[in-house]
């Protein structure tokens, strides 16, 4: 399963772009998007169970399950 950032949410901080292990977050149209199709929620990176970006993430509920 991957997980997806609500637009409406979304600061455009950055803060989560950097700590994605497999560069699955990126800027697009003026916010940041999680690519579906290469998160791995950090499966096997970083501390069991927590994807990176969560941890980042100062907005609560910005990034959630896809």
């Amino acid at each position: 399963m991957a997980l997806k950032i609500v637009r409406e949410l979304c600061t455009a901080c950055g803060d989560c772009e950097p700590l994605c292990p497999t560069q699955s977050i990126t800027a697009w149209k003026g916010v940041y998007r999680i690519d579906a199709g290469t998160c791995s929620e950090c499966e096997g990176d970083g501390e069991p169970g927590v994807p990176q970006c969560l941890d980042a993430c100062m907005e609560e509920d910005c990034i959630v399950p896809a």
